[in-house]
Formats: structure tokens, C-alpha cells, sequence
């Protein structure tokens, strides 16, 4: 029988002779069949996925070396970009359209020898935290049927956690793969703002947008990192600063002695869960006496982080989303025979977007408007600024930042469909990163009362992911 651990075991089952390519592919198969009630795929590419783990195979037999992702099963998020696949984004809006290219890292992942199985659902546009917002209905937490996922990259989080691919790409705007991860009781990593290109990564808030991964180890994090990392001539965000081997890193000592920070004012923030902040509390405890110089540092900006990220990032997502307009490609809704230019705008747009995709893009449009710009828009970038000024403050003191992934753990089904605020609020932890461009990764390393898994996060500098990968190994390893 197929089992999988790390992709260091899966290679060398394979060259063994213990397992083949088609043996993994059909293994996936089989478990994104027998769990398709908890709707993570929207499609999945079968007879492709088999053709390509059968030429993998017999690449491999004839002895060509394995490329580092050789056989490698991937599952990708509804917002990249596979060349000749549909992508909809979640979204009505997309129907029926197909890419014309890959995303860079896909096509890095291909390059490398991965196979791509499938794409997975997400919330509509990459805008929610429950993936509760998508054209093709919700997803479902694989360790309690009732409960959320998280969102928006719930589908690709749950593709891992139960096991029906090695690991997943998502998208991360502001804590879409890490809140996820900490729900689905799996590793989600988000790497520094132009870490991954975004070239083929379908735009929600483009400063903030990223490629995250879904893994079950960080070893595997680290290995597809180093593959889709680094410069692209498509992205012109996109950093040239030279890629570490990550999964060479591992186990390096980043710093001595380590120092991390915590946020006084996490403990004060109302919605946190008694549970969760007694393990952060104990866990906290716990460094300290393994030699780890764990601090509480001063941060009164935290009550401004969510409205400052849902002002610049509706406000970017009004622009982006422009281009869907029913003429160029995607859906288009059907007109009456008066019907002018601007009656197919309005008819597509309101046939085509869901609910979440219309309130943020009306929010986006009102802090831009004319009377509203200086009051909202405008004093947000300035808290922005605020904000990378007092965390390049912190990493002058400390090497890493630790906080709660997430204030509770997964929400029932519909329990937040009706009060939009109580969902954006479940993002407290993980927008910082996005609004400072820093890495920042959920590990799972408790369980809840209730049952449910949950996590901690861990932030590091810019271009401080070696670090930050190495570190977190370390705090699994000691789990």
C-alpha cells in the first residue's frame, strides 16, 4: 500500500523500487474520490495526472537523475494559472474560460518533475476566511464536516490534510494559507512580498498578494520554495535576491542565543479563546526553558492592522476586478434588445460576482472616491507606514515574532455568513505580515478541547526565510 510521509521517503521509495509514480497518482485518486464531499477540487485532471506519472516513471527506469520534484503530486489553488486548464478564481465570472499560459511557479513546479492533479476550490477572488464565498459552494473541514476550512485557500488546505495530494500552492493576501493551515492542523508558509513571482496569480490586492505553501513537514515547504523562488522577467515585484537552498538549511542553528517577541496586546484583544491563550501562554514557558529569550514587546497599533488592511486591500481589489466586464472574456449576461454598453457592465458584473466579491468592491471603490480618499485611503497607507517602521524596530531587537495563527478555532458552517466584520476579525494575526511584507508560517503543534487542531505562528524579516524555516523545524521537531 502507497504511504507518504516527506518527499525525501517518497524518492527514495522510488528508487527502491518500492512504489512508482502511477502507484502515488492513483493513491490521490482514490482519496480525492472517497472525499469528495468535502468539495476541495473543482476539477481534477486524471487521465493527465496518470499519463505524466507513467512518463515520469519510465524516465526514471531508463536511469535519468530525479529532478528535485520528481513525481511530486501537486494540487494548485483556483487563482493560478495552468496553461490550457480553466481557472475561475471561484467565480462565475470566469465561466468557461481557459489560461493561456502557466504561472511561473507552475510552471517551476512542472520543470522540476512535480505532477499537477487538480485545482482546488477557494473562496470567490481569493476574498474570505471560510471559503464559504465560492461559485461551487463550500468547502468542509476534513476533521469536523461541520466546520469551516478557513479561507480563501480552504480548498488547497484541506487537498493536504486529507491526503489527497503531497502538498498544495494557495494564495496568501492576508493570512489565506496560514489561517487555513492552523484550521486544517497541516504547515502553511507565506514567504516575503516578492519571494514567488505573482506572474499567472489571478490579483486580488496586489501589494499584498502571494504563493504560499501547504505541506505536512516543513522539510517539504522548504524544497518547493527553493524550486519557485527567485527572479522573473514577467513580475516586476518580484525580488532578485539570490535563493538559498532552503532544504539544505535545515537544521542550522539560525542565531544564538534566539530571540523572539510577542505582542503584549495579543493577550488583551477580546476575541481570543481561553484555550488557545493558555497554550500560547504555556508554550511560551516552554521555549524559555529550553534556552529560547522569549519577550513581550509594546505594540498599540494592533487595534488599527484589520481596518487598515480592508481599506488598502478593497480599494486594490476595485481596481483589479475592473476588468471583469462580460466583453473580453468569462461570463457574459444575456441583454435585451435596448440594452447599451453599460446595461452588459451592470448585468455581467451583478450576474457574475458573488456576494463577498460586490460588498468588497464597493468598500474599495467608496474609500477611493473623491470625498473619502484623504480620510480613508490615504491614512491608511500612512498607517502602513507606521506599522513597517515599528516591525523594522522589533527585528533591530528580536530574530523572530510569535503569536496565535488564529484567535479561535474553525467556525461552524454559516455561523459568520451574516456578520462579515466577525469573520474579518479572524484575520488579527495573520494581516501584519502582508501589511510589512515579512514570511510567516502556521505550525500545528496543539489540539483544542474541542477537538479541533490549532497552531502557532511564527513571522521572521524580509528575505529571512532560511531562518524562519529552520527555526520552525526545530520547534516540530521538539513538538
Amino acid at each position: 500500500m502507497f504511504t507518504f510521509s516527506t518527499i525525501a521517503q517518497y524518492h527514495n521509495d522510488l528508487l527502491n523500487g518500492t512504489t512508482t509514480c502511477v502507484d502515488a497518482v492513483r493513491y490521490y485518486l482514490q482519496n480525492i474520490g472517497k472525499h469528495a464531499s468535502l468539495n476541495a477540487f473543482i476539477e481534477v485532471f486524471e487521465e493527465e495526472a496518470l499519463q505524466r506519472a507513467s512518463s515520469l516513471d519510465a524516465e526514471r527506469k531508463s536511469g535519468k537523475t530525479l529532478e528535485p520534484l520528481h513525481g511530486v503530486v501537486v494540487a494548485i489553488k483556483d487563482v493560478i494559472c495552468y496553461e490550457n486548464h480553466a481557472i475561475t478564481a471561484g467565480s462565475r465570472i470566469l465561466n468557461s474560460f481557459t489560461s493561456l499560459f502557466s504561472a511561473t511557479a507552475v510552471q517551476r513546479l512542472l520543470d522540476a518533475g512535480a505532477i499537477i492533479i487538480g485545482r482546488n476550490n477557494c473562496d470567490e477572488f481569493a476574498m474570505g476566511s471560510t471559503n464559504e464565498n465560492s461559485a461551487y459552494g463550500p468547502v468542509r473541514n476534513a476533521a469536523d464536516v461541520s466546520k469551516v476550512p478557513g479561507g480563501s485557500s480552504g480548498g488547497s488546505a484541506v487537498a493536504v490534510q486529507a491526503n489527497m495530494c503531497m502538498v498544495s500552492l494557495g494564495s496568501d493576501t492576508g493570512g489565506s494559507v496560514r489561517q487555513p493551515a492552523d484550521w486544517c492542523g497541516i504547515v502553511g508558509f507565506k514567504p516575503t512580498y516578492g519571494r514567488i513571482s505573482r506572474h499567472g496569480l489571478i490579483a486580488y490586492a496586489s501589494s499584498f498578494d502571494q504563493i504560499g505553501i501547504f505541506s505536512h513537514n516543513v522539510s517539504d515547504t522548504a524544497l518547493v520554495l527553493e524550486i519557485i523562488a527567485g527572479a522573473d522577467n514577467f513580475d516586476s515585484t518580484v525580488s532578485s535576491t539570490p535563493v538559498p537552498a532552503y532544504s539544505q538549511l535545515l537544521h542550522h542553528t539560525p542565531y544564538k542565543p534566539i530571540k523572539i517577541a510577542y505582542f503584549k496586546e495579543v493577550f488583551e484583544h477580546d476575541g481570543l479563546d481561553v484555550e488557545i491563550k493558555k497554550a500560547f501562554q504555556e508554550y511560551v514557558g516552554q521555549l524559555r526553558q529550553k534556552g529560547y529569550i522569549v519577550e513581550a514587546v509594546q505594540f498599540p497599533l494592533l487595534q488599527y492592522i484589520v481596518p487598515t488592511y480592508y481599506v488598502l486591500t478593497t480599494a486594490e481589489a476595485s481596481s483589479n476586478l475592473s476588468r471583469y466586464d462580460g466583453v473580453k472574456y468569462g461570463f457574459r449576461a444575456a441583454l435585451n434588445e435596448n440594452d447599451d454598453l453599460t446595461a452588459l457592465y451592470k448585468k455581467s458584473r451583478t450576474q457574475g460576482f458573488g456576494k463577498e466579491v460586490k460588498r468588497r468592491i464597493l468598500l474599495g471603490s467608496f474609500v477611493l472616491s473623491a470625498g473619502y480618499y484623504d480620510a480613508y485611503f490615504s491614512k491608511a497607507q500612512q498607517v502602513r507606514r507606521l506599522l513597517v517602521e515599528q516591525n523594522d524596530a522589533i527585528f533591530e531587537q528580536y530574530q523572530f515574532i510569535l503569536s496565535p495563527t488564529v484567535p479561535t478555532t474553525a467556525f461552524n458552517l454559516g455561523e459568520k455568513r451574516t456578520n462579515p466584520v466577525e469573520m474579518y476579525l479572524a484575520d488579527i494575526y495573520t494581516v501584519y505580515a502582508n501589511l510589512v511584507g515579512i514570511p510567516g508560517i502556521s505550525l500545528p503543534l496543539f489540539k483544542h478541547s474541542n477537538g479541533l487542531p490549532f497552531g502557532m505562528q511564527l513571522m521572521a524579516p524580509q528575505f529571512k526565510e532560511a531562518d524562519l524555516l529552520a527555526l520552525s523545524q526545530q520547534l516540530l521537531n521538539a513538538k
